[in-house]
């Protein structure tokens, strides 16, 4: 037989301390979409292209039909063993790379940092140098990306001592270095701020215990 059973539900501002944390945990766990990094990987893809990487992309279906392509940047966070970010592609000199990254981004001493030295390892092989970067394990971080690199050279001249490590190192550190704005971006996203913004101008809405309802 039918009943009618009613339930007083309250908005996040309206909750105890306790059930407010368990509302936010579900908005942690359920309610945040993937989306929250898009503006972190398109700024990665256009400090790349400043810095001569050209990223690998796989093919992804739209739901309208056709495709387009997803850059090749993987990640996995945030406080496991393991976790970090890749990526792959393919490294070759970038003319006025170091100019061009302290106009993209000003105060960014580490991007700089990076540009240099890539700058600086190509000067000193007359701007032959060229890396394919790869994704090898199951992992993600920057240990898993195998980096090979080559020297562009009319008379075969091998890289310069130490050419290679630094490359395989500078280009590692950029992987470190999206994986911190990754972080800050989550931390952000994540914030009993920013959640509980998110709470009220969805209007969801919740039991006393702070569980969503319907």
């Amino acid at each position: 037989m039918p009943r009618i059973i009613e339930t007083t539900v309250y908005t996040i501002d309206e909750l105890s301390g306790e059930a407010k944390e368990a509302a936010r945990c579900w908005y942690r766990q359920a309610g945040l979409h993937d989306e929250w990094y898009d503006f972190v990987y398109e700024d990665f893809e256009a400090i790349c292209r400043i810095l001569g990487i050209t990223l690998a992309t796989t093919p992804v279906r739209l739901y309208g039909g056709g495709t387009r392509d997803k850059p090749r940047i993987m990640f996995s966070g945030f406080a496991n063993q393991g976790d970090g970010a890749s990526f792959q592609g393919w490294w070759r000199h970038a003319r006025g790379a170091g100019k061009a990254i302290r106009a993209h981004a000003p105060k960014d001493g580490e991007l700089h940092r990076i540009a240099d030295v890539l700058q600086e390892v190509q000067r000193r092989n007359f701007f032959q140098l060229g890396a394919t970067v790869r994704q090898s394990g199951r992992y993600c971080h920057e240990y898993t990306m195998a980096i090979e690199v080559e020297r562009d050279s009319p008379t075969w001249q091998p890289p310069t001592d130490g050419a290679e490590d630094t490359v395989i190192e500078a280009l590692r550190d950029l992987a470190r270095w999206l994986y911190r704005q990754l972080e800050r971006e989550y931390d952000h996203h994540t914030s009993d701020e920013t959640v509980d913004e998110a709470l009220a101008v969805n209007q969801y809405s919740f039991t006393a215990e702070g569980k969503r309802f319907g």
